[in-house]
């Protein structure tokens, strides 16, 4: 199987920002078009293949501590999507607070501080991995913790933003990333990484490099506070209007990974 393993630094020092990457020997991104890196320091990490590394490395520089319950100030939240009901599947109606609910009714575990917005028609959980929509969509996707995966409808943008779980206080966290499925084409998937109004930078997508079609992409800012994170997952929408095809290059996602949100001072 084919891999592509990328951790890139970029380390201020004296005003000059140095970027090293280690690139596995499977594999090369040279067809990639890079994009500008950003002008703070940070830690990028993607592959495609088998990302199993890439995800264990991402954890690490997130926190070993995986948190389930509200409280917490260090470690990392995990969001795979398994957990949602049936009657908040399959449809456009997905609730953007679902990972954040403040009602003291709600189970500690589904507190975990992330909000989700799109432009578009509403966000879409599916167990059948978008088929419903278009039937090609199940040989075009598949689930990397199955069987649920996630996108917007109608656009293929997308904001991540951040609470203090369980609380509606505004937060950051340090660092984001994302399992995507069928990332076809360079640069057509990205994340953009702000502070409030200022952009930290975006970071690509590496394509897929087999027939399970798994991508990771995730960046963790040091010095920074991450208070939204923008993510455009495609060149067209999921949509019954569009196929994946030479055209349109559509991409669902998968687990979410991110740092334990902290309050914004």
């Amino acid at each position: 199987m084919k891999s592509q393993f990328s951790v890139k630094t970029a380390i201020k020092n004296a005003g000059l920002f140095t970027c090293i990457a280690f690139m596995s020997a499977c594999s090369s991104n040279n067809d990639e078009p890079e994009i500008p890196a950003p002008s703070v320091n940070f830690t990028e990490v993607k592959g495609s293949g088998d990302i199993t590394a890439q995800i264990a490395s991402f954890r690490s520089l997130l926190g070993d501590q995986l948190n389930t319950t509200p409280g917490q100030t260090t470690g990392r939240r995990e969001i795979n999507w398994d957990a949602v009901p049936d009657n908040q599947t399959n449809t456009d109606n997905f609730p953007g607070d679902f990972f954040n609910s403040t009602d003291p009714a709600v189970a500690a575990g589904r507190k975990r501080g992330a909000i989700f917005s799109t432009p578009g028609n509403g966000l879409r959980i599916s167990d059948k991995n978008f088929s419903d929509l278009v039937s090609n969509y199940k040989d075009q996707f598949n689930a990397f913790s199955p069987a649920r995966t996630f996108a917007a409808t109608g656009s293929n943008k997308m904001d991540v933003t951040f609470k203090v779980p369980g609380t509606a206080t505004a937060a950051f966290v340090k660092g984001f990333g994302v399992v995507l499925s069928d990332v076809d084409k360079a640069n057509s998937t990205t994340l953009e990484f702000f502070e409030g109004d200022k952009s930290l930078g975006k970071f690509a997508a590496p394509i897929r490099k087999d027939d399970k079609g798994f991508s990771f992409l995730g960046a963790v800012f040091p010095d920074s506070k991450i208070t939204k994170v923008t993510i455009t997952s495609g060149s067209s929408a999921i949509s019954n209007k569009y196929a994946d095809n030479a055209e349109n290059d559509l991409v669902v996602m998968d687990d979410f990974f991110y740092s334990e949100p902290s309050a914004v001072q």
